[in-house]
């Protein structure tokens, strides 16, 4: 059986366990010890690891023939320091992994106008949080070229499930841009971004981009609007850019200030994966119950 070393051992990752532990010998770094009997009872060895601090990565040096990686980089800076030490340690080992799975973010497209995005289309990363994602796109696809390793990407856009609705948000009653300067989001069910990424483990190629999106066609109105509909929260009002810089956080403006539409025919065509979930709204007629 296959050896495989999950780092990042969060909702994605669990949702994924029940699957990976029938097809593989999973490894799980953690670094907190709360977890430990919960993932041996399930199947998987945790290793204690802290990606902030290199030298207790040495123990992940050819422990596995696959990796998946979900973890984020650190919180600040321009460059992924947590990858360039993960990758220092794994290249320290006797064996590498034949594949490893990155899940990244579509943020590194940066603003695209509205304008239809394919895998092709260069990274232009405008906050820092995706020029680390970036950052840490770069280092692998140079590490599997020049240790010939695998390396599929799955570019991430913004992720949903039952547990996942950004509900407090239409509770506070926090403002959207009117129609006519809404912007394009993307999204991806949980559940879904957790098949693709087992998919990836056995026929993502190497070095290959993959949007890892739905079908939906949405504007950040109308997913907040199906939202508040669906939950009977009163709709978020619609006011012009200038009023609503005014009365959100810089954190929240900058999801306002990028719009594109990802394009998914790479996660069909050559993962085979079949959406659970391919549209947001039908989605959350199962998530939601309806309110009269």
């Amino acid at each position: 059986m296959q050896r495989l070393l999950i780092i990042g051992c969060g909702d994605i990752a669990q949702r994924a366990l029940p699957w990976l532990v029938r097809h593989y010998r999973v490894y799980a770094a953690i670094r907190s010890g709360t977890r430990r009997n919960e993932l041996r009872a399930i199947g998987v060895t945790p290793l204690m690891v802290d990606l902030d601090r290199p030298r207790t990565l040495k123990r992940l040096a050819g422990i596995a023939n696959l990796v998946l990686h979900f973890a984020p980089p650190q919180a600040s800076g321009r460059t992924d320091r947590r990858m360039q030490a993960l990758l220092a340690a794994l290249s320290g080992g006797k064996i590498l992994p034949r594949r490893l799975v990155y899940i990244s973010t579509s943020g590194v497209y940066g603003d695209c106008g509205g304008a239809w995005v394919s895998e092709e289309r260069p990274p232009l990363p405008q906050t820092a949080r995706a020029q680390r994602r970036a950052d840490a796109e770069a280092r692998l696809r140079q590490f599997g070229r020049r240790r010939r390793v695998a390396v599929p990407i799955l570019r991430a856009p913004g992720i949903y499930a039952g547990d996942r609705l950004p509900l407090e948000r239409l509770e506070r009653g926090l403002p959207l841009l009117r129609e006519e300067e809404d912007i394009y989001t993307n999204h991806i069910h949980a559940d879904d971004l957790a098949a693709i990424a087992q998919a990836a483990l056995s026929r993502g190629r190497a070095g290959r981009i993959y949007n890892a999106s739905d079908d939906s066609v949405l504007k950040m109105g109308e997913y907040f609007d199906l939202l508040a509909d669906r939950s009977g929260l009163p709709r978020a009002p619609r006011l012009p850019r200038a009023e609503v810089e005014q009365r959100l956080s810089p954190a929240m403006l900058s999801f306002m200030g990028e719009s594109r539409r990802l394009t998914n025919r790479r996660i069909k065509r050559e993962l085979g994966v079949k959406l659970k979930y391919p549209e947001v709204a039908s989605a959350l007629a199962g998530l939601l119950p309806e309110v009269a």
